[in-house]
């Protein structure tokens, strides 16, 4: 198999309409292959190069299939074209060790799913533990707050099937290196499980809110079909210990009205999330190690759509190309980083709460991308010092301080306020507008009213994040501009706890699996994903499939 680097083609109607051509024609000329000589081929990347713009271009990376180990070697110039061994994904060889009773998953986001997939393909035939609905009732669920107002603890944006990812961009981006493949194997079973294909090459792959329902519930039909359970408005309230190992769980079910269940087991996967709280205060107490950690918080930025693509492509974006996104980072003066997250290209701001009297935004966009702002959090770094403790929970009370004010400054709908007027308090400047790109429409999933944004975080948080707004407007012209909508806060980027584990895969606490975004080893749905996988392996490893 030779692969090819740095094919281009110019973007526009034709390559729109004829990419497969193409890119064939290309590959012919590239290799000097006779018109008759067949091959075959797989986009392994995808991206858009917009250097220099506005003539954009796609560049390519594939991988072509069907000739001579001879004419291999003959075009392997170890630069552009390269001769590679195809390697898949493989999920290890079973351990030695029995199961006497199944493995339970806590969570159904990303990690949980995920593990509870491959574990349920070889044979395991693990119990999958939400909190929250199904996700063809949880979106109800979810439309009935943004309406109404009226929240559902147990099932909202954070809580149930599919975790709070499912309510977002559902962006497949991750930084995490990947030699053994997990990257490949998570977009190949979204995509298996009804995700566009080409999100197995797309430099910047997504697939939608809409689409993100589908791809879940199909993948809970597939851990059923293969002899595992998933179980809904199930909440796990206690940990049974002894002897250092975990033996049991006490579960509450929804409609059995607080009274408890225990379930029998010897693993436990801890996939709980980064926002279930009161399951971190249950660990805490069982004296399940556990520290705080550094995390971000911050602000939604919106911007219209057609600014970020004039930025972005130096002209108004044709059909072709898709709407345009960016990511900017930047360090205040006092060393804090702050940069941009969970970037939404025609998307909504919607408010993701999920405790009474709080309130947290996140941001989320349809397959299509065709609302008519962008939106971003730009975030702020944060460490223990600036809650004041060392004490594992203390990140915990510090964004529900920081939820709190939002809620008051919005009486419970999402506070909003420009730009300008958020610089002007922050900084004492008094000076005139800056009409030069108007004002952007909020665009907002839930209630929502103007309230002094500024605030709610501290002055330093502030400070930096202006400082941050300032420098990226240096950059892309209008990101600062006192027309942006902001709204608040966005404190649930990623979690404040790290649930400690070893070099197995396990905490202090044999048997018990810390894993994914919650536990503190993931940030966003691919390195949840990835390290659901990743758990699965470690289980796999000690564990033999449950027979029962």
């Amino acid at each position: 198999m030779i692969r090819i680097n740095q094919i281009k083609l110019k973007a526009g109607p034709e390559t729109a309409e004829r990419e497969g051509d193409l890119l064939k024609n290309k590959i012919r000329r590239l290799l000097k292959l006779k018109e008759k000589q067949e091959f075959t081929y797989q986009i392994v990347k995808r991206s858009l190069d917009a250097r220099k713009k506005p003539d954009i271009f796609y560049s390519y990376t594939v991988d072509v299939k069907g000739l001579k180990e001879s004419e291999e070697k003959k075009w392997s110039d170890g630069n552009q074209m390269s001769v590679l061994e195809s390697v898949g994904y493989v999920f290890p060889s079973p351990g030695r060790e029995k199961m006497t009773h199944r493995a339970v998953i806590i969570g159904t986001g990303p990690a949980g799913l995920f593990c509870g997939y491959m574990l349920a393909l070889h044979g395991y035939r693990p119990i999958l533990l939400e909190r929250g609905m199904d996700v063809e009732h949880r979106y109800e669920k979810v439309e009935e707050f943004w309406k109404t107002g009226r929240l559902d603890r147990e099932c909202n944006i954070q809580f149930g099937e599919g975790g709070a990812g499912t309510f977002s961009d559902g962006k497949l981006n991750t930084l995490v290196k990947d030699k053994d493949g997990r990257s490949r194997e998570v977009l190949s079973i979204f995509a298996a499980a009804g995700a566009p294909e080409n999100i197995l090459y797309d430099g910047k792959p997504h697939i939608g809110t809409d689409i993100l329902m589908d791809v879940v519930r199909n993948m809970r039909k597939t851990i059923i079909s293969h002899g595992g359970e998933v179980h809904f408005n199930t909440k796990v309230t206690d940990l049974y210990i002894e002897d250092g190992r975990i033996k049991a769980l006490e579960v509450e079910k929804r409609e059995d009205e607080g009274k408890g269940t225990k379930i029998d087991t010897d693993v436990v996967v801890l996939a709980i999330g980064h926002s279930a709280r009161d399951t971190f205060e249950m660990l805490y107490q069982r004296k399940v190690p556990m520290e705080a950690k550094s995390f971000a918080v911050g602000l939604r930025a919106e911007h219209p759509q057609k600014l970020v693509d004039l930025a972005q492509y130096g002209m108004e974006r044709p059909e072709y190309l898709p709407p345009a996104s960016y990511k900017v980072t930047a360090q205040a003066k006092d060393g804090r980083g702050v940069y941009s997250f969970c970037m939404c290209p025609g998307g909504y701001v919607v408010n993701a709460s999920s405790e009474e009297g709080r309130l947290a935004v996140n941001g989320m966009s349809y397959s299509r991308r065709d609302g008519r702002n962008a939106n971003s959090a730009i975030i702020v770094s944060v460490t223990p010092k600036d809650y004041g403790t060392s004490h594992p929970l203390g990140g915990i009370e510090f964004q529900r301080r920081l939820e709190e004010r939002a809620y008051e400054i919005g009486n419970g709908k999402v506070p909003v306020e420009y730009y300008g007027d958020f610089k002007r308090a922050v900084w004492g400047e008094m000076r005139e507008y800056d009409s030069t790109y108007g004002q952007c429409i909020p665009q907002i999933k839930g209630g929502w009213k103007f309230g002094e944004v500024h605030n709610i975080m501290p002055d330093a948080l502030n400070r930096a994040f202006v400082e941050g707004m300032e420098e990226f407007g240096r950059r892309i012209p209008g990101f600062g501009s006192d027309g942006v909508v902001l709204s608040g806060i966005e404190s649930r980027t990623s979690s404040p706890v790290r649930i400690r584990r070893r070099e197995n895969g396990q905490s202090e606490i044999c048997g018990l699996f810390p894993c994914g975004e919650g536990a503190g080893y993931a940030g966003g749905i691919m390195s949840a994903a990835m390290d659901g996988i990743r758990t699965a392996e470690q289980i796999a490893r000690e564990y033999q499939p449950f027979k029962g």
